[in-house]
């Protein structure tokens, strides 16, 4: 049995148990856990290592423990929105740098430790909402550095780059940024559901 690993934060954590494994939550890994766990019988273990809050210096310090020692098959990263939202809120974000610089060095070691496993990059977005539209420029152009980050890595290490942001955009104009976004960065039921689906797409083509 291979082992499909999600990682990043609050998206990904989704209100996941730390204790239950087969509890990942409300968001999208649950859906794709439960599309690939129908087609695919008894042939993918997975495991939700999102953590709320998360920057990626957060998630390069525990590559350890939430990653290499798990020894996934497939793993997909999502992190991005609290290396710029933190700054905003608590001046405590994660510069575009050395973001670029960890997020390279994030993946140099798993390549290292674990040369086999296929890694997915997805990007990070927004939408205007209420935990973004009162600083809605920093956000948006935070953002956008950081899915450009995620977009130049995935192509600097060959990896599939998963993108997110149109697709929130072009749902957006069907109905309501909330409908999709319930705050501008969290989303609801539908909005994992486009997340899921465009993970889906990637992992086919891994």
């Amino acid at each position: 049995m291979k082992t499909i690993l999600f990682q990043g934060d609050s998206i990904t954590d989704a209100g996941r148990s730390t204790e239950d494994d087969l509890n990942m939550g409300y968001g999208y890994p649950t859906l794709v856990s439960s599309e690939l766990g129908l087609e695919y019988a008894n042939q993918y273990r997975m495991l939700n290592r999102g953590v709320s809050g998360d920057r990626i210096i957060d998630l390069y310090a525990r590559i350890k423990a939430d990653i290499i020692n798990l020894k996934p098959d497939i793993m997909s990263i999502l992190i991005g929105v609290n290396d710029i939202g933190r700054e905003i809120y608590e001046h405590n974000g994660t510069d575009a740098d050395k973001s670029s610089r960890i997020y390279s060095m994030l993946i140099e070691e798993l390549k290292e430790a674990l040369p086999d496993v296929k890694i997915m990059i997805l990007e990070p977005f927004i939408l205007k909402g209420a935990a973004t539209e009162m600083c809605w420029e920093e956000f948006q152009s935070g953002v956008s550095e950081r899915a450009k980050i995620a977009t130049e890595t995935a192509r600097k290490y060959g990896l599939p780059f998963i993108s997110l942001q149109n697709k929130f955009d072009e749902a957006a104009e069907l109905a309501s940024n909330d409908y999709w976004l319930r705050d501008g960065i969290h989303p609801t039921a539908a909005g994992h559901e486009i997340i899921k689906r465009e993970w889906i797409k990637a992992f086919k083509e891994l």
